[in-house]
């Protein structure tokens, strides 16, 4: 007579609603074992899959009557999948949401369905993620624009596929438990650097946070490449890298470019976000772009009105990417015991009248 699984509490006690970890903490075995048999992947010996099944029947787990994903497909059924996409910092950006539509479009393709989940920009005393992160509802995520090293960290010891998308400058990548994608900088913001350099301007500045995220320090790491290469000396005074407040972007800047005594012939910035704060105040002090000072960005956004059409930047393919991630993410789903992997996405050049001088 095959044994029989219940989840026992005290009497009065309020039963929790059963997730995939007590049927594995149950078998004393991993919950990707429990997650492989219950969505009808290979890897599980016939034995084991079973007595996953049973328990996830006797525990209430998965209804009486109700079709698991196994019975389903082995019917020809079609059961969509779920999986989230987890994102920090909630105010439209049309560089972010792009990217979602892109992904939410692909795996639309394959059966899947996109669910969100919002974190906070910051960890909090106390703060704990979703419980959909837990219970089994979604078999995979993707984390773009998180960059909070904590709730990193938390998502991190998630145990399921998962696909990050940039990561804080310093979280530790040897410990990712994802596959990561990085938009590659360094090469691209180096060249527009000796750009600048080659038509004759050697005092240049850089703006941008390079602390926030792992792509801003890369970039920066492109800068500095540049100038050493041309035996340029980097002038610390003409360099913003600190920390920056969310909202706090123009202010900021403002305040930095107020102290110095002159403004350098040039100013790389980490992002279109950051040059079009820069390109206001420019404009607001009676400077011409880029006759006084010539600007740079990365991303090739549309949205900032400043630059928009007018600036030498790095062009994202915003569709590319949500594709891309999405791609990576089924890929991770269907292999999970592949090795890590940490890929690099080029984009193009676009030429600005920013720095034609």
């Amino acid at each position: 007579m095959p044994a029989r699984y219940t989840l026992e509490g005290k009497k009065g006690d309020v039963m929790k609603k059963v997730t995939m970890q007590d049927i594995a903490d149950m078998l004393n075995i991993s919950r990707v074992t429990v997650w492989k048999v219950l969505n009808n992947r290979p890897g599980v010996s016939k034995k084991l899959r079973e007595q996953v099944l049973l328990a996830a029947k006797e525990t209430g787990y998965v209804k009486t009557g109700e079709k698991t994903k196994e019975s389903a497909e082995q019917n020809g059924e079609d059961i969509n999948k779920t999986v989230s996409v987890v994102i920090s910092r909630t105010e439209p950006s049309v560089f972010w949401i792009n990217i979602v539509h892109a992904l939410a479009k692909e795996l639309g393709k394959h059966g899947v369905n996109l669910m969100y989940n919002y974190l906070p920009p910051n960890y909090y005393e106390g703060y704990t993620l979703p419980d959909i992160l837990y219970n089994g509802t979604v078999e995979g995520i993707v984390i773009i624009n998180v960059y909070d090293i904590k709730l990193l960290s938390m998502l991190n010891r998630l145990n399921m596929p998962k696909v990050f998308l940039d990561v804080a400058t310093d979280f530790p990548i040897d410990t990712v438990t994802g596959d990561l994608i990085i938009l590659e900088g360094k090469r691209s913001v180096k060249k527009i650097t000796n750009e600048i350099i080659k038509k004759g301007r050697t005092e240049i500045g850089f703006i941008g946070d390079i602390h926030y995220a792992l792509t801003n320090k890369e970039r920066f790491e492109g800068f500095l490449a540049a100038m050493k290469e041309n035996g340029l000396k980097v002038q610390d005074k003409y360099c913003m890298t600190g920390k920056i407040g969310i909202h706090t972007y123009y202010e900021e800047i403002s305040a930095f470019l107020n102290k110095l005594d002159k403004l350098p012939q040039a100013f790389v910035c980490v992002s279109d976000f950051v040059a079009n704060f820069l390109m206001q105040y420019l404009l607001e002090h009676g400077y011409k772009v880029p006759e006084d000072v010539a600007i740079s960005g990365y991303d090739g956004s549309t949205e900032y009105s400043m630059v928009s059409g007018k600036l030498t930047t790095v062009n994202v393919d915003t569709f590319h990417l949500g594709k891309r991630l999405a791609k990576q993410l089924l890929y991770r789903i269907e292999n999970p015991k592949s090795p890590i992997e940490i890929t690099y996405i080029n984009s193009e050049i676009v030429w600005g009248k920013s720095t034609d001088f």
